[in-house]
């Protein structure tokens, strides 16, 4: 089985296929994670996700001859933990409210604001410069959410435009959350052992979730549908795609991809969610929706491309 990893680990350019696989199984996991929402809070949601992941993760590493505890220093575990905690329990949370508002097809186009954070982020904390090209192609991100803020109505016109604007807000603080937690963590994804970093993510993201549940007024009610098991036929496939799969092979992409490349390729979610919402879900493809799935689209590959 090591063997196998290891060919697996020199395969030419494994970082881009793992970074589109990343986008395709994250798309299927959205629509499905839309459907668990209907029944399910954010918060317990985002809680059932993580646990399973993790779960499934701890059974596998063995199999596949993955340390469990690798010699890793205290740094780098405190800031995967703090990766986790901000990408997972915060960002996790906070799409999930936004998909919930905004449904499947608006909030892949707000999730193009991802490209440019990140971007942005390692320009103020990693010292990658920014052009005018990456600066155009966030202005054009900027320019599709503003189209959708002022044309789109939502998801069969059943939105009101204050729910619009927030839904947006949600989406665009969750991609930026997401982004602060891969830049943190970017420097040292080289020299780690990429299953037990997205293990230690996980973590950080379940305790973060675990630590807010406490206090929520509403705790109760955000448990109960976990327990319901008519909810779980969308909610555990969602969890092996979205929280399993889609995580391992995004830790893939980045650490065996240049960042910018894989971020575009992570992008190419944007066009599979907008594709299977509406064939699955139902989710009314505007003229204006698609135009502003073209330009966000657009703006995220110039944003992320290191011309």
């Amino acid at each position: 089985m090591n063997a196998v990893v290891a060919t697996i680990e020199h395969l030419p350019h494994l970082g881009e296929i793992l970074a589109l696989a990343s986008a395709g199984v994250w798309a299927v996991a959205v629509i499905l994670f839309r459907t668990s929402g209907k029944n399910v809070h954010p918060v317990g949601l985002n809680l059932f996700k993580n646990l399973f992941a993790l779960l499934l993760l701890v059974a596998v590493m063995p199999a596949l001859h993955r340390p469990i505890f690798p010699a890793a220093t205290l740094t780098q575990t405190g800031l995967l933990l703090l990766s986790g905690f901000l990408g997972i329990a915060v960002s996790d949370t906070l799409f999930f409210m936004s998909l919930n508002i905004l449904g499947a097809s608006l909030a892949a186009i707000v999730d193009c604001f991802y490209s440019p954070f990140v971007i942005i982020l390692s320009y103020v904390f990693l010292s990658e410069r920014l052009n005018g090209w990456q600066l155009s192609g966030v202005l054009l991100i900027i320019t599709a959410v503003m189209t959708i803020a002022r044309k789109s109505r939502g998801e069969n016109g059943r939105i009101s435009r204050k729910d619009l604007i927030r839904g947006i807000i949600l989406g665009i603080l969750a991609m930026f959350f997401v982004a602060v937690g891969i830049v943190l963590v970017k420097p040292m994804l080289a020299g780690v052992e990429i299953f037990w970093a997205t293990g230690v993510r996980l973590v950080g993201g379940m305790l973060g979730v675990l630590a807010f549940l406490p206090l929520h007024p509403k705790r109760r009610e955000i448990l109960r549908p976990l327990l319901d098991l008519s909810n779980w036929k969308a909610m555990v496939p969602a969890s092996f795609l979205g929280s399993f799969l889609s995580l391992l092979f995004w830790m893939g992409g980045m650490k065996f991809a240049f960042a910018s490349v894989a971020a575009i390729l992570n992008q190419m979610s944007t066009i599979f969610i907008f594709i299977l919402a509406a064939v699955f879900l139902k989710e009314k493809a505007t003229p204006w929706k698609i135009v502003a799935v073209v330009l966000a689209f657009v703006g995220a590959f110039l944003a992320s491309y290191p011309f």
